[in-house]
Parts: structure tokens; sequence; C-alpha cells
């Protein structure tokens, strides 16, 4: 007896209570039972609001049993689907509803062991796995006493079922425990005072679901713009200090366990120990959705042989329709949550790589510096670390798809059986063919990381430097130096998407040569008729196969470039660390000693004989104040970093007791606040903070920004003169009420006055009772110290009072004197007036600080804006600028013309195989021969397409690059220093990256997919027309839910566009400030500053992520709407109406329709953001530039100016439009081979002058002269290749010595030994073994502060114009080099015009003329005899610097 349910065959035997038939159903139908009230109370908890989904990780039992029930779930609808298509007259074969419904059960089990809910839930949970599992073992068991047999996997699922009773019972033993970490999670949520974060922190099943929990934003950014105030926090799950934490202590146990020989990437290796598990749920989803993709084909076959059959059976029709419903749901949901939770996964890995990068460089040795540059750093982090966010979507997609092309082969075997082989061996060719493209790939991607790191490197470094660069006229240059680089990558990108273009030809012809192969198998092997049902099953299969032969070469081109990143880092984080038994620390003794060096050996590269510092000695005792003073080069800055442990140390023993502040000797000044700078993270004091402005003499710039003391600096403090960045720095450290102090030559770009009151009230009295290391130039406060150490070559030579060394002489004596012999010059006072000023000098002083700190906020503009970014709707704006920029029109059109092609060509092949199926006469010779020609025309198109799309990008990323590169380097001056290098960094590097690879195949992958939709509509409504009316109100549908989905998209992709510079600023910032930061000890508090900017950025990528799965999930539920629709007409459709073959080529086209909209949709939204890199390029490309080059019509002669008089009238000078006049009215004249001195305060407008002279500021009002020529009329090139400098702040760039003396390669190697002789360098390049060759590292590290001034002197002496200008040139030599270095310009510039500006009034004593400018005002002008007759504003200068040469030095210089 047959028992059925229906028309559906249930049970083959006589029903019975004994039967296993009537056991097998009651158990099934006790399942569904369960099953129902399961998912009731999952929907009517999800509605309620307050249910909520607790995020509770499941045990590894959990996971396994819920694979093991979704593999089972797979095995009987695969069983299921066999029966229905060839067993419907089999007795032999499993009745294929109960296998359908066993196939339901298993894959609801799996979804109750994976899913969270109530308390009630779980208790249903239990009973239900509890009772499935014991009366399923005590079935078999009962077969089994009968003597009776059973199937050989319902024994294979004995297993599971006590793994289910486990599970009842692990999961009853967790509820209580789970309500009461619930209880405690609520209660520090309430008290918990973080920003509100992402909705998917407590949300419904359903609303996980279908990802509803980002309505309230996506509503919110459809009303208006979004704004960084909507964006809500990141998830306590996804925030950066929980994934370093997580990677810290994987890498940590690698790296214990790590052999010496061992190769592999640690790196690859951390990230898949933490993520291992993760990942498995995004297995499960990619592989459901795998099995969903390639069980369509196979409903395709079951709707054309329902068409082919003689009779109606709606029921049958029906069910069909229900597995199609059913599948095309899997596939929706598995494949959004896959997609998701990758990239959620590689976010994770994403700030946990970046945080670990910015980690290491908090530790990176000083070798290490010199091997990563901070360009290199920030493209870690920029490039390597962020391209993560993408690496794991790419690697599910890789297999999977592998998967589903190795699942689709053998359904065609099963469709079509041997005929399919030939298919096959052509498949595996297509694969082998594969190979060489990768590792071509693979190679053309190395290639091009090392060429952008290049770029990226010297870009960074030209950034910095740009002030230099302008001011000597070497824009074309160093704009050629980026340019070179720049072809260097982009021949890799070309070969990379050259390679890409002609890969894309074979894997899109691919599918259809297996077909025509595999309708030729069929024919000649006779294995399978050729019918509609076996073409259009075998075409929808190719279709799907289709897909992963055009993935996967992306995906193995997205694994190399990540498998090239991981190898970076790798590299990166394995180098060295500082070493922290360097220096001993311990805290501060009462009475003892606080700097103890003993045996001290150190040496930069270790690898050198003669070690940087040889044999120190020294002993500082808590409270002293010790001087170190000595000759450039002598080793004096780098004994201040032996102390910090920074110096590697060869031998001996170094111990510090206390707290240590450090002031180095570039400053380091971050962006921010004036206030911030000083506070330096420490909560606010006013008294202790107004102390230290004061002892910094502070004030009065305080009263002159127009904010106070919130005036923002800009990024390495751009807007702020020399001396105020180092006073800034000092007033940090005296803040920072540290135990020892650490100051390196602070005084030197301050006036003489202004280091009197330093040393006086800063270094004797704010500081008193602490111990104070000062390295110093200045010889006139040796007397004041307790010790002075003299250095040379690396050794302490001299250590004593001031007294005791005169006494000894030699070393020590040279010093002084050279200063006697600078002070000698300067007039007389009498002994009463000097006598005057050392008794009342330092209250004077005092009295002139003595006023009022402004630290409130004042209205004004600030230097730094927020980053520029678009708002709201462009329109085609972007696109148009894309095309217009690159002139691509002609390949766009091509692209276009190519695709429409490709897409007619397969159509028109389909079709005639509908259309002449049905013809008996017509031979398979001529059907197949017809098709495979047809298919293989399109073959050109796809070539068209593939080549011209590929040299468009390449076009555009010429064109972009170009311009993005001569706008930035035609800026004037006041865009470096309003713009962070970090925001200009961003554009040359992650968006000229999307610009290289994204935006040129993210066209045609729009243009494609639109083609292809067109094409499949116009077919679906040529077979059953009553379908376009349906599918033209989901395309409608879709156009407006994806416009509400971009509303909120853009705003968030512009908005991730402005927090991702932040990152990479801080972190440039770091690198160059990581000395200062170690010092202090405040590594921790900016690495925490640093885990919020990474939070801001990924909370952002999240949730734009989260944004595309919402639009495309219902995308996809519309276009499934219009599939259905067209499923169901075909299933009501009188028999005989529709030819079969049409039915096959209707669905054929109708199962790629969702697929094809979501493709174009992900594409295009894709595009659309992608395309807001174009946008941000776009802007700098319009940066207003300053004046040009070269003024054809004005060009002077060649021999101008033949005399060098300048001529200053009525000189206005402001920053900006809204800013006040910094110069204010400045009219004199300087003659002809003359020396002028330009003195005042700091910030009285010295600077200001000689920007005006080179015109990196223009004129409010008034002109400069030069021999008669009005300088604003001329070309910039013209004036400044005429123009030479020495710089405030000595700049070097990375490479060799000849190429920072000579950037232009004009002088010969004698001219260049000559000029390093004249300015001291001689002796020291001499015993390099490179000589001339010799590196000069990033900045010009390798070299002090006073070297790099010396080579500056090096490049005036080998320029030799009429005009040279000195600002501060000679601030970090010591008197006696200055004293020669101001020989040597004398004698080599007797016949030109010298300005210069000074702090130290010798410098300028000599001058023919002075000028004295006061708050930029011209206040004094003649000659320095003249004002020292007469009270002037100079003679003051003079005498104020006669006070501060006191002691010793004044005393020797009356006798």
């Amino acid at each position: 007896m047959v028992v059925s349910i229906g028309n559906l065959k249930w049970c083959d035997v006589e029903l019975n209570l004994a039967s296993s038939c009537f056991q097998r159903t009651v158990i099934d139908f006790l399942n569904l039972f369960f099953l129902s009230i399961f998912y009731l109370l999952l929907i009517a908890g999800s509605v309620s609001k307050y249910f909520i989904v607790r995020r509770r990780k499941k045990g590894w039992i959990f996971v396994a049993a819920a694979f093991c029930c979704i593999v089972t779930s797979i095995v009987f609808i695969g069983v299921g689907l066999n029966s229905l298509m060839y067993g419907a007259n089999d007795a032999n074969t499993t009745p294929w509803a109960p296998c359908f419904v066993g196939g339901i059960i298993w894959v609801s089990l799996a979804v109750s062991m994976l899913v969270n809910g109530s308390k009630l839930i779980k208790i249903l949970e239990s009973v239900w796995w509890a009772s499935f599992a014991l009366l399923d073992l005590a079935a078999k068991s009962g077969i089994l006493l009968q003597g009776n047999g059973i199937r050989s996997f319902d024994a294979r699922t004995s297993p599971i079922s006590l793994l289910l009773l486990l599970c009842s019972w692990m999961n009853l033993r967790s509820s209580s425990a789970a309500a009461q970490d619930c209880s405690e999670t609520d209660h520090l949520l309430t008290e918990n005072p973080r920003k509100e974060p992402a909705g998917l922190a407590t949300v419904g099943f359903f609303s996980m679901l279908s990802f509803s929990w980002m309505n309230p934003l996506l509503s919110l950014g459809f009303k208006r713009p979004l704004s960084r105030e909507d964006i809500p926090s990141v998830l306590l799950e996804d925030e950066a200090e929980l994934a370093y934490n997580k990677f810290s202590q994987a890498w940590d146990t690698l790296l214990a366990n790590r052999s010496s020989t061992e190769e592999r990437n640690l790196v690859f290796r951390a990230v898949a120990k933490v993520y291992f598990k993760e990942n498995i749920f995004i297995t499960v989803c990619a592989f459901f959705r795998t099995v969903a993709v390639v069980s369509l084909p196979l409903m395709l076959y079951v709707f054309v042989d329902y068409a082919n059959s003689d009779h109606m059976d709606l029921r049958s029709g029906f069910f069909n329709l229900a597995c199609l419903v059913m599948l095309k749901l899997v596939e929706s949901l598995s494949m959004r949550h896959w997609y998701f939770a990758s990239r959620r996964s590689g976010m994770r890995i994403r700030s946990a790589l970046m945080v670990v990068a910015y980690k290491k460089q908090l530790k990176l040795s000083s070798s290490g510096r010199k091997r990563h540059s901070s360009g290199e750093i920030v493209n870690y982090i920029a490039v390597d670390a962020y391209r993560m966010g993408e690496f794991l979507w790419w690697f599910h997609s890789g297999w999977s798809l592998t998967l589903q092309l190795l699942l689709s082969t053998a359904v065609l075997f099963r469709v079509v059986g041997v005929g399919a082989f030939p298919g096959f061996i052509l498949l595996l060719l297509c694969g082998l063919l594969n190979l060489p493209f990768a590792k071509m790939l693979q190679n053309c991607q190395t290639q091009f990381m090392i060429a952008q790191d290049k770029r990226l490197r010297s870009t960074s470094e030209i950034l910095n430097s740009m002030k230099v660069i302008k001011l000597q006229s070497w824009e074309e240059e160093f704009k050629k130096k980026i340019e070179s680089c720049r072809d260097d990558e982009f021949k890799w990108l070309a070969r990379a998407q050259l390679t890409k273009a002609f890969g894309s030809v074979l894997y899109w012809m691919s599918p259809t040569i297996v077909s025509s192969v595999v309708f030729v198998g069929c024919a000649l092997l006779k294995s399978a008729p050729l019918n509609a049902s076996t073409i259009f099953t075998v075409l929808a299969t190719l279709r799907v196969m289709s897909e992963p032969v055009k993935i996967i070469p992306q995906a193995v081109s997205a694994i190399i470039q990540v498998n090239v990143s991981f190898d970076r880092l790798n590299s990166f984080l394995l180098d060295d660390e500082l070493k922290i038994d360097e220096v001993e620390r311990s805290g501060l003794e009462k009475s003892g000693i606080t700097v103890d060096i003993q045996a001290g050996n150190f040496s930069w590269d270790p690898e050198t004989k003669i070690p940087t510092l040889q044999n120190i000695h020294l002993e500082i005792k808590q409270g002293q104040k010790v001087a170190v003073c000595g000759p450039v080069g002598a080793g004096k800055s780098s004994l201040l970093h032996a102390v910090l442990g920074e110096i590697p140390k060869v031998s001996g023993i170094v111990k510090v007791s206390g707290s240590i502040a450090y002031v180095s000797q570039t400053s380091w000044i971050q962006s921010g606040t004036i206030r911030d700078n000083i506070l330096y993270g420490k909560a606010m004091e006013s008294g202790r903070y107004n102390a230290a402005i004061k002892s910094c003499a502070l004030d009065k710039d305080m009263n002159g920004f127009g904010h106070g003391d919130l005036t923002e600096i800009g990024q390495r403090g751009i807007n702020l003169s020399g001396g105020q960045k180092q006073r800034i720095q000092l007033a940090r450290a005296v803040y920072a009420d540290a135990d020892v102090y650490l100051l390196d030559d602070p005084f030197s770009a301050v006036d003489a006055h202004t280091a009197g009151v330093l040393f006086h009230k800063c270094v004797e009295d704010a500081l008193k009772g602490k111990t104070v290391i000062l390295v110093t130039h200045q010889v006139e406060f040796l007397s004041e110290v307790d010790q002075i150490l003299v250095m040379e070559e690396g050794r302490i030579t001299q250590l004593g009072k001031y007294e005791e060394l005169l006494m000894l002489g030699t070393a020590f004596q040279q010093l002084v004197n050279a200063h006697n012999d600078a002070v000698t010059v300067l007039p007389l006072a009498s002994n009463e007036s000097l006598g005057d000023l050392r008794k009342g000098g330092r209250d004077k002083e005092i009295r002139n600080i003595e006023e009022e700190i402004a630290t409130t906020d004042v209205t004004g503009v600030q230097l730094t804006q927020e980053e520029e970014k678009e708002s709201g709707y462009v329109g085609l704006k972007p696109f148009l600028d894309y095309i217009r920029v690159s002139r691509g029109w002609c390949l766009l059109w091509s692209s276009v013309l190519g695709q429409v092609g490709f897409v007619v060509f397969q159509a028109a092949a389909t079709y005639w195989l509908a259309f002449t199926i049905g013809i008996p006469k017509l031979t398979n010779t001529t059907l197949i021969g017809v098709y495979s020609i047809i298919s293989t025309l399109s073959a050109g198109f796809v070539y068209v397409r593939a080549i011209t799309t590929a040299h468009l990008g390449l076009k555009a990323s010429e064109a972009f690059f170009s311009g993005f590169t001569n706008a930035v380097f035609k800026a004037p001056m006041l865009f470096f220093d309003s713009a962070p290098v970090g925001r200009i960094l961003t554009r040359a590097s992650s968006d000229l990256n999307v610009l290289d690879f994204d935006i040129p195949f993210a066209f045609i992958f729009v243009v494609g997919p639109a083609i292809e939709l067109a094409a499949t509509l116009i077919i679906m409504t040529y077979v059953t027309w009553q379908v376009i009316i349906i599918a033209l109100l989901a395309l409608a549908a879709t156009k407006v839910v994806q416009d509400y989905y971009l509303a909120s998209a853009r705003e968030l992709i512009r908005i991730n566009g402005t927090t991702k510079a932040p990152v990479m600023n801080y972190a440039a910032e770091t690198s160059l400030g990581v000395v200062t930061i170690r010092a202090f000890g405040t590594a921790e508090r900016f690495f925490k500053k640093y885990l919020h900017l990474v939070d801001a950025d990924a909370v952002l990528f999240f949730l734009s992520n989260a944004a595309m799965e919402w639009v495309i999930l219902r995308i996809e539920t519309l276009q499934n709407v219009t599939l259905f629709t067209c499923a169901l007409l075909l299933i009501l459709i009188p028999k005989g109406y529709i030819a079969p073959g049409l039915v096959g080529l209707s669905l054929s086209y109708a199962l790629t329709l969702t697929q094809t909209q979501v493709f174009l949709t992900r594409w295009y939204c894709t595009l659309s953001n992608s395309i807001i890199s174009v946008e941000r390029i776009k802007q700098y490309m319009n940066i207003p530039e300053e004046a040009h080059a070269i003024v054809e019509d004005r060009r002077p002669t060649s021999s101008w100016p033949a005399n060098g008089t300048i001529h200053l009238q009525e000189l206005k000078i402001r920053y900006r439009p809204n800013a006040p006049l910094v110069l204010k009215g400045i009219s004199c004249t300087f003659r002809e081979r003359t020396r002028v001195g330009v003195v005042g305060r700091t910030g009285s407008g010295k600077s200001t002058l000689i920007s005006a002279l080179f015109r990196l500021v223009e004129p409010a009002s008034g002109y400069i002269l030069i021999d008669g020529i009005d300088i604003s009329k001329i070309g910039l090139k013209d004036l400044r290749m005429k123009l030479s400098i020495i710089p405030q702040e000595p700049t070097l760039f990375r490479g060799c010595i000849r190429t920072n003396l000579d950037p232009l390669g004009v002088d010969s190697d004698d001219e260049i030994w000559k000029a390093l002789e004249k300015c001291q360098l001689k002796t020291t390049i001499s015993n390099l073994p490179n000589k001339l060759d010799s590196s000069v590292s990033d900045e010009g590290e390798n070299w002090s502060v006073g070297q790099r001034q010396l080579f500056c002197l090096g490049r005036v002496l080998l320029k030799r114009n009429k005009i040279l200008v000195l600002d501060e040139a000679t601030a970090s030599i010591d008197s006696a080099t200055d004293a020669i270095i101001q020989r040597i310009i004398r004698e080599e510039f007797a016949d030109c015009t010298v300005i210069t500006v000074a702090h130290r009034v010798p410098t300028v004593i000599d001058s023919d003329m002075v000028m004295v400018l006061s708050f930029g005002d011209l206040v004094e002008y003649n000659e320095p005899s003249r004002l020292m007759d007469t009270d002037s504003y100079f003679s003051k200068l003079v005498t104020e610097y006669w006070a501060s040469c006191r002691g010793n030095s004044s005393q020797n210089l009356q006798s």
C-alpha cells in the first residue's frame, strides 16, 4: 500500500504502527510542530520592543552541530531533487516529499543552533533537540532489534542525534547564566557615557536579518545631508582596542614560538589565529549561497520539463515555484550576510593592523626609523592595512566561486553525461591559462607597490619641505623627481591593467566556447538529447559558471595585493625595536644622582667601528644645571639621546632617576591649539599654566594671536615663527613638571633679549630644584650653571665649573674667546651703565612680561580649516569630470559599443537555439555550428571593450595625476600653511589608488549589466509580454530605493574621506615627534587617541557596507518578484501556447535578472562612492595658482640684478584677505653691495619680510623694486633663481651629499669640494667612505642641525647670486664656527647685497645698515654706529644683549 498526502507520494510500504515509514512520519510531524512554534516565537519576539538579541558567542560544539545539520539538509534536498527529476517511475527511489521535509527540518535545526533568543526559546530548543534525538535513536534501535537493515545514510545521522542531546544539555545549563549576564550588561549600558552605538547593538532577529536596523540612519540621511554628529559610535566588539589586543596576544605567542629559520608570514598567521572562528559563519553563508546558485539551473530543467509535459498539473507547477522561491530566499539572505560579515571581520583586521603599525612606530629603534621613513609608515597604514577591509570578501569569493565552478561542472555531467567531458577539459585549460596571468599580475602588483612607496616617500618629503623648494625655485626639478617615480609606478600599473584586460577576454568567452564544445560532445557521444531541457540547463549552468570565471581572476589579483601587503607589514613589524633596558629608570631619590653614565659607548650605526659617543663618564646630581657645549657635530644632541635611550648603546651603564621632559633642537609641534600643545594631555591648572607661559616669554605672543591660546597651529607649526615654536616646546616641558629636563639648544631660534628671559625666568627660576642638561651655543649663560661639559668628536673633553675651565684653557677657552671676539665689535658701554644693567636688567625683563595672557577665544578665522567636502547629490559632474579631464569620450563610447555588441551577439546565439530547437529537419551540426559562429563573433567585441576600458583608466590616471601634481606644485605657500600634509597625502595615495584600480572597470561594470538587464527584459517580454508590467514597476521601485540609499551613502563616503586623513596625519605627526613622545612617557596617551581616530574611521566603513547590503537585499526582493511573476505565468499559460525552447530562453535569462540587477546596483553604488575620490582630487586640481614662473614679455636680462639695489615702498603684507596686516607699510632702500641687518623681537615680521622678497606672499599694497624692476611684474622663477637664501630651518633631502648641494646637477665635483671647504665640512665628508655620495636620510636626520645649516651655506656658495638672504642662518652653530662663517660670507659675498636676519646682535653689528622691526612696523633704519649714539630701539637691543652677556664673559670684555 502506498501512503500519500494529496498527490504527494509519502510512503511506499504498508501503513502500520510498527513500520519505519510511520515512525519517520510521526517524527517528521513532531519536528514540524516544534519548528513552527520556534519560528512563531522568533517572529513574535523580533517585533516586540522588549526582544533583544544577545550577542553571545556560540561554542564550538553548537557550531559543529549546526554545520552537520546543514550538510545533512543539503543531502536530503539533493536526494529529493534527484528523486523528483529522475525517479518518478522508479519504485526503489525514496519519495521526494519526505526528503524535502527532512531538508527543511535539518536546516531549521541548524538555525536554532546558531540563533540567540529569549529564555523561552532556549527552553523550547532544548526540548526539541532532546525529543528529536531520543525518538530518532529509538526508531533506529527498534529497526535493528527487529533484524531489519537501515539505510547507510540514516545510520550516519545517529552521531548527529547524540550531538543534539549534548547541545540540549549545554543549552539548558547556560540559560540561567545568560539571564544573569544580560542583566549585568543592561546595567553597564545604562551607565556607559559613550556615544550611542550603531543600531546593530540591540536589534530583533528579523531586523538583523533584513538590515532594518539601518532604517533610522538612512531615513535621516534622506531628509537632510548627514553630518559627523549623526554618526553613531562603533560597536564594542568592533572597537580597535579589542582588535589590537587579540592580534597582539596572537602575535606575541607566534613570536615566542618562532624559529630563526622560519620564513612564514607571522602577520597572516596571527590574523588567521584570531579571526578563524568568526569566519566559520561566513563560510556557512557562502556555502549555502553557492549551493542555492548551483541548484537554480536544475530548477530551470524542472520548469522546461514541466512545459514539455502533456498534461497541466498545477500542484506540481506551484511546488516547483515554491522551491524556486525558497532557493532564491536562501541565496539572497546567505549572500547578503556573507558579504556583510566578511567586510565586518575585514574591518576588524584592518583596525588591528592599523593600530599595531602605529604602536610599532612608537617602539621603532633609530635604525628601524632609517629603514622605514615617515611616508612609508603612513603608506603601511593608508594602503596596506586599509586594504584588509576587503580581504576576507575576496578570500571567501575565491573559494566559494571555485566550489561553484566545481558543482556546476557536476551538474553539467549529471545533465549531459560524458558529453560534458570535452567541455570540462577546455574549462581546465582555461583555469591553467589563468596561472601565467596570476603570476604576471603578482609581479606587476609587487613592483607597483615598491614604486608607489618610493613616490609617496618623495611626495611626503617634498610637501614637508615645500617652503625651501619654493625659495630656491626648485619646483620643476622636484616635480620631475615625483613624475619619474610615477612613471615607474605607471609602467607597472599599465602592465597590470592590460594583463587584466587580455585575461578578461578569456574569462568572458570561456562559458560560450565551453557550451559549444559541450553541445558537440553531446551530439557526437549521444550522451543526452539536444532538446530544450538539456540545452537551456547547460546554458543556465554555464551562466552560473561565468561568474566564477569573471570574479576569480579579480579575487586572485586582490589576494595577491593582500599578500604583498602582508609581507610588507610583516617586514615592518619584525624590525628592530628600541631596547627598554638601554637605560635603567627609577623613581626620584631625594638626595643622590639623577643622571649617571659609566663607561658609555654609543653608536647610531652599530656597524661602524668608531662609536658616535666614546667613553662617556657623567654624574649629575639632583637639582644641578649642566650646560653642554662644543663645536658643530661634537655629539651634544647625541648625548641627550643617550640619556633618553634613543641611541643604541654599545657598552656601559646609563641610569636615570625621575621623570624626563625633553625639548628637541628641531621643534616638534602638534596640529591643534597652542593650549593643547602646552598642556600636552595634562589637566588644566590655571596658575601653573600661566606661570609656564610667562616663564617662556609667550604672553605677548598670546595677546598678538587672534584666538589667544586657542589659536590653531598648522601642521608642524607652519603658522608660527621658529622662536614661537621653540618657546611653546619649552612651555610644554615646564608645564610637565618633570624631574629631569633635557634642553637641546632651545635659545637658537630667539633673539638675545628673549634668550635672556628664557634662561633667567625659565631655566633658573621655573626649573629651580630640577635637574637640567642644557645644550647651548650661548656662551653668555655658561657662568650661571653648576657644571659645564665640553664635547669634541664624541668625547667629553672637559668637565667643571666656568672658572675652572677658563683656568684650564684649551677647547673651552677657544669657545669663550670666539664669543668675546664677536662681542667686542659692539660699541662699548660705560661700566656704570653696565653695572646698572646687571643690577636691574632682570627686574626689567620680569616687568616686560607681567601682562595678562589671552586664554579666551576671539572671533576670527583659524588657519587650519575643516576639510572641504561636497554635500548632497552633485549629479553627473564627477563622472563627466572623469571623462573630460582624461579626454576619454572616444574610449568610453568604444567600450559601450563593445559591450552592446557582445550582449547582442550573445542574445542572438541563445535565441537561435530557442528558435531552432523545435525544427526537426535542422541537423545538430547546423544548430551547433551557427551558435558557435555567432558566439565567437562576440569575442571581438569583448576584446574591444576590455582594451578600451583599460586604456581609458590609464589615460584618466595619467591626466589626474598630472593635473594634481601641477596644481600642488603651483599652489601658493598659504595653501601649504593651512592644509595638513596628511590631507594632501591621502589624495596622493588612497584616492589616486581608487582612480588607478577601482574606477576604470567600475565604469564598464555599470554599463555592462545595464545593457544585459535591458536585453533580459526584452527577451522576457517577448516570451511573456505580461511580465513587463511587473518588471517596469520593479525597476521604478528599484530606482526609488537606490536613490533613497545613495542620499545617505554618498555622505557616509564623504565623511569617511575626512575621517581617514586625520588617521594618516596623526600617524605622520607621531612619526616626526616619536622621540619627544617617548621622552615624556606619553606614548600610551597618543596610542589611545589613535584608537579613537581609527574607530571614528571604522564606523563609517561599517555603516557604508551595512547600507550597501540594505539596498541590495531590497533590490533583490523587487527583482525576484519579476522572476516569480515570469515563472508563475509560464505555469499558468496553457500547454502548447509557448514553445519549450522559448520557455527555456525566458527562464534562463530571468534567472540571471536578480544577479544582473544586483551586480549593476553594487557597481553603480561602488562607482558613486569611488567617484568621490575624483571629487577630492579635482578639488586640489582647482587650487588658486601662485603667479607664473616665467612672464615672457617681462623677463629681466640674464645679468639682472647687476647691482642688487632693493627698494621697498609702502609695503603692506597680510597672509589672508581676512587677516590683520603683518607688515604695516614699510619704505626703505637696501643699497647695492651693502650688508643690511634685520633685527627685532620674535614675531616682529622679520621672516615675513623675507617671504615678501621671495614672493611667497604677495603684497596687499606697495611694491618691491630690485634694480628698478618691480618684482611683482616678473615671473617667480626669474626672481627666485636670482636670489640666494639660507633659511631659518635648514632642510636636507633624502639622497646623497652631492644632490643636496646641487639638486639641479650643474656644478662639478671640484666646485662642490671648494664650497664644502669654505663651509667647514670638507674634513668631515672626506673621512666618510663614500665622500660626496654619502647618504642623507629623511630630512637629514643623520646630520646635526648645525651641519645642516652649513650644507645650506654650501648651496649659496655654489649659487653665487648678487643678493643673499641669511634667515637666522647660524642660529644652531657655536660662536667659533659662526665667526668663521661670517668671515667667509664677508669675503665671498663682498660685492653682493647681503640681508641678515639674526637673533645674535654681533651677527648684524658690523652691517652697513640695520633695520629694526617691531610688530610689523619699521621703527629704525640707519647705520649701526649712528643708532648707538641715540636712545634708539637698536641701542636698547644691544644693551639687553650686554645685560645677558654677564659673568666672566663681560668681565673679560671690560678688562
